[in-house]
């Protein structure tokens, strides 16, 4: 184009064309195209409401703030608010974030703790306890009965429960220091396992348990699996035909529970310990019990071998171990070592 340019200055436009072998009309075009100057957009003017640079990075600030790093905006918001503070609008708070490209990616921008995954042996009672709070639902709606329960995981046997109107540390670490006394708990013997709720890492709970030379552990956020005989002993007591939906006072709640622990642990045969009872096999009767099993289920096959398959049949096994997260074992490679 600027050779077509320079060329028709000095001949004309016509013979230009003809000598480079170009159409006049794209001449004319790019001439008038190259003619035209851009205008440049004025820029917007601030509305006199819009935060300054200063004021949008220090809202930046609060939004990658700790306590904020990992909150949506309508939550940092409200709490500022609540506190006292007004920086900008909810909308303006995404606008900064969306400017940062920061919109999509807050939940990831919080490092959170590593929690260990528990792993507790019970080879005989009173090694491991396993003790959690459930919500038993009042006749008035919102209306909760707590239900606090402690079971030895290798029986299987509760050995403390008790109801109140609140979750409350005060009355957990009363029910622990009366369940230890009950049981004739040695120092140094004992771990409690637990969830991660209030009451359970509470600082009461925890003190007491370090005056009585207990351990404690915890299971892991949101893992049900960590707490699994606490889990199943809720699902058996509130899977029973006669629990009732709703209860009409925590007098009802507490009648029913004195019906239905003795019942689990001197009545219900439990398939998990070789259908035992957990009073049983917490206070050293399995043996007994499971040596008059064989007796008759020898004598039966005495007396009619051929309703058998070739063997003597045997009782339900009894575990010799309870774990919490048995550990995987690991296969060692069976190569030459170099």
């Amino acid at each position: 184009m600027e050779a077509a340019l320079t060329l028709s200055s000095e001949v004309g436009i016509k013979p230009a064309c003809e000598s480079l072998d170009i159409a006049r009309s794209w001449f004319y075009r790019r001439k008038a195209r190259k003619a035209t100057t851009p205008v440049e957009p004025n820029p917007r003017p601030s509305p006199p409401r819009a935060l300054s640079s200063d004021e949008r990075q220090g809202v930046l600030d609060i939004l990658h703030n700790e306590r904020f790093v990992d909150k949506a905006p309508h939550e940092v918001y409200a709490t500022l608010l609540d506190e006292g503070v007004y920086h900008c609008s909810i909308r303006t708070m995404y606008r900064i974030l969306n400017e940062n490209k920061e919109v999509k990616e807050r939940r990831d921008q919080l490092s959170h703790p590593v929690y260990q995954r528990p792993e507790l042996l019970a080879t005989g009672p009173n090694q491991v306890w396993s003790w959690d709070i459930t919500k038993l639902l009042g006749q008035a709606k919102w209306t909760y009965f707590y239900l606090y329960v402690i079971m030895d995981i290798f029986s299987r046997y509760v050995v403390g429960w008790m109801i109140a109107p609140a979750e409350s540390a005060v009355l957990a670490s009363r029910l622990i220091f009366d369940t230890c006394a009950k049981q004739n708990i040695e120092k140094g013997r004992l771990t409690i396992h637990a969830d991660r709720g209030s009451s359970m890492k509470s600082k009461p709970v925890a003190l007491l348990l370090s005056d009585l030379g207990i351990t404690k552990t915890h299971s892991r956020p949101h893992t049900s699996d960590d707490n699994p005989y606490s889990e199943a002993q809720f699902k058996t007591l509130k899977y029973r035909p006669d629990f009732p939906d709703r209860f009409g006072s925590i007098e009802d709640a507490r009648s029913f529970c004195q019906d239905f622990f003795p019942w689990y642990n001197k009545e219900h045969r439990h398939t998990g310990i070789g259908l035992l009872t957990p009073e049983a096999l917490h206070y050293g009767f399995a043996k007994d019990i499971q040596r008059a099993r064989g007796e008759i289920l020898r004598a039966a096959y005495e007396a009619h071998p051929e309703r058998f398959v070739k063997k003597v049949p045997v009782p339900p096994l009894v575990p010799e171990a309870a774990w919490i997260n048995k550990p995987k074992l690991i296969p060692v490679s069976e190569g030459k070592i170099h």
